[in-house]
């Protein structure tokens, strides 16, 4: 069971190989971004909350070397926020209120999605392109609705959840390292 499940990773991965253009790509305007002051945005659910936390932790933190720390938010982990709007305003508004406070027109929102149809992720993605906040999503099969309205997206071929949200790790790692490159820090 686990080599199979390795061996259907590895090819994931294979057939995923030229996501790591768009993550590349990324991670330079990223490095523009957060030099300039502005900030990253993170959301997703259940594995994909994980996955947008690992990315703030890697930028607030460091990724593999010592830097300077950027601003980045996970939208899920501060709870009392969450479970407010949420009571008070519903699951579709639960990303999509902390981007309108948080959110600053230049910044970056990824939206991490297995399925890319997660309603409160689309909301968020919505309400980010209304302020003026450059969404970049990472989903799973196409075509799904946050691949279509995202401002660039990385759309991941593969038929189970547990492999799109390993080939998200490594294509955060990715972003990781490409933003590091850009800002002159060693790799």
């Amino acid at each position: 069971m686990t080599e199979n499940h390795l061996i259907a990773l590895a090819r994931a991965a294979e057939l995923n190989v030229s996501a790591a253009a768009i993550v590349t790509g990324w991670g330079s305007e990223l490095a523009r971004i957060l030099q300039a002051g502005g900030r990253l945005l993170a959301c997703g659910n259940g594995g994909s909350a994980a996955q947008a936390q690992h990315l703030t932790g890697e930028l607030v933190g460091r990724f593999r070397h010592d830097r300077d720390p950027y601003a980045a938010i996970a939208l899920h982990a501060d709870t009392s926020a969450l479970t407010a709007i949420l009571n008070d305003y519903g699951l579709d508004e639960m990303f999509a209120r902390q981007v309108r406070a948080h959110g600053r027109a230049g910044d970056v929102l990824v939206a991490f999605s297995t399925s890319g149809s997660s309603s409160n992720v689309l909301a968020a993605a919505k309400a980010a392109q209304q302020i003026g906040v450059t969404v970049w999503a990472l989903t799973g099969p196409a075509p799904n609705p946050l691949a279509a309205i995202a401002d660039d997206a990385v759309v991941i071929d593969a038929g189970c959840t547990a492999t799109i949200q390993e080939i998200h790790l490594a294509l955060t790692h990715g972003l990781c390292l490409a933003m590091d490159e850009a800002l002159g820090v060693p790799t």
